[in-house]
């Protein structure tokens, strides 16, 4: 697929991918934050940093409404800075439609490899202290699946070479939210 921006990357490995992601989340960013930063600095897009800031409202599910989980979001923010339009040419356009299927690809693949078969962060969290514990563990997870995932897409796409032997795996279990205990009156 031909790409609307310019990158210089030649190589790319998405485990590298997923570690930084998972790293630029706990180092402050939010999810999809983390993830669009990750996927610009790897395959060195040619954009400005202010496509960081453009995502930073989807993150915990747009804007903390608890819908699709702001990892996912931004994958397929990061996969439209590659492939989107920019011209209004209707719902039959191939290149908005090749988007397309390659954001239901990534929401596909999250939602078996998040092992908890969501895509909505309500879903995904509930149960858990917001930012705390096991949700946190779970979120930088789901971060670092995500960009991970979006870089073997765009390696794909583009014809970087992944330098990866092995795919970006889901998680085999799902984070759990801990048990309180009922204290008996």
């Amino acid at each position: 697929m031909e790409s609307i921006i310019t990158y210089h990357a030649k190589e790319v490995s998405p485990h590298a991918v997923l570690e930084n992601a998972e790293e630029l989340y706990a180092g402050g960013f939010f999810c999809c934050e983390a993830v669009m930063k990750s996927i610009r600095d790897a395959f060195q897009a040619d954009v400005p940093e202010s496509v960081i800031a453009m995502s930073s409202g989807m993150s915990i599910g747009a804007g903390r409404s608890g819908c699709m989980c702001g990892a996912l979001n931004g994958g397929i923010l990061a996969l439209g800075m590659f492939f989107g339009r920019t011209t209004p040419d209707g719902p039959k356009d191939p290149k908005v439609n090749a988007l397309m299927a390659l954001s239901k690809e990534l929401h596909d693949w999250f939602r078996e490899a998040n092992a908890k078969h969501a895509a909505c962060c309500r879903v995904l969290t509930r149960g858990f202290e917001m930012a705390e514990g096991e949700h946190k563990k779970q979120c930088i997870a789901f971060t670092g699946l995500c960009a991970g995932k979006v870089a073997e897409i765009l390696c794909r796409e583009l014809g970087v070479k992944n330098v990866d032997a092995e795919p970006i795996q889901g998680l085999e279990a799902p984070f759990l939210p801990p048990v309180h205990e009922v204290k008996a009156v």
